[in-house]
């Protein structure tokens, strides 16, 4: 089966223009690592340090949200036991709430969620949607 000249033609500018494309983001690329090593070993050895203790700091504050999540949780759960509510149904409960703010417009759980936290939310809805969906 033989193809027109401009089938042939149209194919070529087809791979011209992506070649075009690859070829600019390689470029920036390159730019971008010739920018880094244009520093002095001492700024870019800085910079990284930088990342490393904000790495650290996130990863402690992780690890201190997780902690008082989990013994929320457990609060929670005695006090529910002592009024005769199932685990199942305090986790339920939770999930509830959880997407009345996820999917409610401007539920903030009676003041419990301060603005500047709403945000914080706002900007991984769509990650949160994902954790905090019910069955």
């Amino acid at each position: 089966m033989s193809t027109t000249p401009y089938a042939q033609a149209d194919a070529a500018a087809d791979a011209l223009l992506a070649a075009n494309a690859q070829n600019e983001a390689m470029a920036e690329q390159l730019d971008a690592l010739n920018e880094l090593l244009a520093k002095p070993l001492n700024e870019i050895l800085a910079e990284r340090d930088k990342f490393k203790e904000a790495a650290a700091a996130w990863d402690a504050f992780g690890a201190m949200w997780m902690l008082s999540q989990r013994a929320m949780k457990r609060v929670a759960l005695d006090l529910a036991a002592g009024q005769g509510v199932s685990e199942e149904e305090v986790v339920a409960r939770a999930l509830a709430l959880a997407n009345e703010v996820l999917n409610g417009d401007g539920v903030d759980l009676g003041g419990t969620i301060a603005e500047a936290q709403m945000a914080h939310i706002d900007r991984h809805r769509a990650v949160l949607r994902k954790q905090f969906r019910q069955p």
